[in-house]
């Protein structure tokens, strides 16, 4: 016996011509409407810059202002999945950065100095899944906000609240190494290795999140916690993998910021949380879990960055880009309560 769409849970054409039309371009949305975002903004941005927006430097630029908010927001779409939210990354970027720089300065060998950052954000990490899972805390919002002080506070402490500066050039090598490709209508082709690096990573987490055991556990516990847990799945144990996870991201995006500067400074990373928090949501996750693809996650980040870009470019006031981006952020959520809204009552 063949299932019909009235049984099957699957919608047949008449039923969805039937829909609202808000509720028949979601799926459309969902699948093409970054694409969409950006190709309209880098039209707008050609518009207004012509001779500059797609300059082969400005390209090269966006992709490497970008690399340290698109590590932030990579482990944010993890603590996301889980319907979770990690506001310490600036923060412990800002620690690992500052561990990475004093401890450079102090003579410790650059391999060790180098792995710092991520080991220092790995463990600001995993104590924020114990202490959101062992302490039972009502939500991570807690934690992680007690983190976010307590690592901007260490920064400070171990750097005495002062910049260092001066890194030898194997740690500012993912930061501001760049691969000559030759020359095109005399313009020299160079490619920055941590837009390479940035390609890499994104193409490990989606095979870690789309392709593994983990993953469609992570996906389950942002679904359904407690069929997750019913399921057999350790809820607790891989919370913990996830903030770790988040947290040795920002170490990465503190390694790369550190990179990129030729220094270190306490006050790296204020605010970066909520522009990883905007590329995620931007990028079609959701607040409420269990939804959300690494593509996406990585259309969000280019979209953040081409909005800084032409602001930039156009010598809008960082004022007013901070007022923009916590604007996006309202409107990101508004879209997202909205989209599951409209999915609940059809």
């Amino acid at each position: 016996m063949t299932a019909s769409p009235e049984n099957s849970g699957i919608e047949s054409p008449e039923s969805m011509q039937k829909l609202p039309l808000g509720v028949r371009l979601i799926p459309f949305f969902d699948r093409y409407g970054i694409l969409i975002v950006i190709v309209a903004m880098g039209a707008v941005m050609w518009a207004l810059q012509p001779d500059v927006f797609l300059s082969w430097r400005n390209i090269t630029n966006i992709f490497k202002q970008t690399a340290a908010n698109g590590m932030l927001s990579i482990g944010m779409f993890v603590v996301i999945l889980t319907a979770g939210i990690d506001l310490s990354v600036g923060s412990v970027l800002a620690l690992g950065m500052m561990t990475l720089a004093v401890s450079n300065a102090a003579g410790v060998p650059w391999p060790v100095a180098l792995a710092l950052s991520p080991m220092m954000g790995l463990a600001a990490g995993f104590v924020n899944g114990i202490g959101i899972t062992k302490l039972r805390m009502p939500h991570p919002f807690i934690m992680t906000l007690g983190m976010l002080f307590m690592a901007r506070g260490l920064a400070n402490l171990i750097s005495g609240g002062v910049p260092y500066s001066g890194l030898p050039d194997p740690i500012r090598f993912l930061g501001s190494a760049r691969i000559y490709l030759g020359e095109f209508d005399g313009t020299r082709i160079n490619l920055p290795v941590v837009f390479l690096f940035t390609i890499l990573v994104y193409f490990l987490f989606w095979i870690l999140l789309e392709h593994t055991v983990f993953g469609r556990r992570v996906y389950a516990i942002g679904g359904n916690p407690e069929a997750a847990r019913v399921s057999g799945i350790n809820v607790d144990r891989t919370l913990i993998i996830v903030y770790a996870i988040c947290g040795f991201m920002a170490g990465i995006a503190g390694l790369i910021m550190a990179g990129r500067t030729n220094s270190g400074f306490p006050n790296a990373g204020t605010g970066m949380e909520l522009e990883a928090i905007a590329a995620v949501i931007i990028g079609g996750a959701s607040f409420f879990g269990g939804r959300g693809q690494v593509l996406g996650i990585f259309g969000g980040v280019l979209i953040m960055g081409l909005i800084k870009n032409g602001l930039n470019l156009n010598n809008v006031s960082t004022f007013w880009q901070q007022i923009l981006i916590g604007a996006i952020i309202v409107l990101a959520v508004f879209i997202d309560v909205l989209r599951r809204d409209l999915g609940t009552r059809h």
